[in-house]
């Protein structure tokens, strides 16, 4: 079973968000020339993104204490947020190319883990039709 604690996150500033969620904006609408404006304007965007997914990512995939009967099942989520993270936090190392594949990353993440019914009465994946 995936358990790690969860370290407090660093604050960021209300400039370091909007700036951020522009440019997944930017990225999640296709208007490169609005991203490559945000990405130029600050140099630390891979950073930014990886924070800002951080505070997405973990939230909605941090399952474990909502299901009132926990199981291995139930922190297979939590692990591959965290595990996302991880890699994102990686990724930014690479400097400021690697926002775009960040943004798109996250963005991506973002829209297929909300397609998913995430009720407990519901399980995940346990075999039968598709998920959509």
């Amino acid at each position: 079973m995936f358990q790690n604690p969860t370290v407090p996150l660093a604050p960021m500033t209300p400039d370091a968000v909007l700036s951020a969620f522009n440019y997944l904006r930017a990225v999640e609408v296709g208007d490169t020339e609005a991203a490559a404006r945000f990405a130029d304007a600050d140099p630390r965007m891979p950073e930014l993104l990886a924070d800002v997914a951080e505070r997405i990512v973990i939230p909605i995939t941090a399952l474990c204490g909502i299901d009132p009967e926990p199981s291995d099942d139930s922190f297979t989520l939590e692990a591959v947020g965290r595990i996302l993270v991880a890699t994102l936090r990686t990724w930014a190392q690479a400097g400021p190319a690697a926002a775009d594949g960040i943004a798109q990353t996250v963005v991506a993440f973002v829209a297929q883990v909300h397609t998913l019914n995430l009720s407990f009465n519901v399980p995940l994946r346990t075999g039968g039709p598709e998920m959509a």
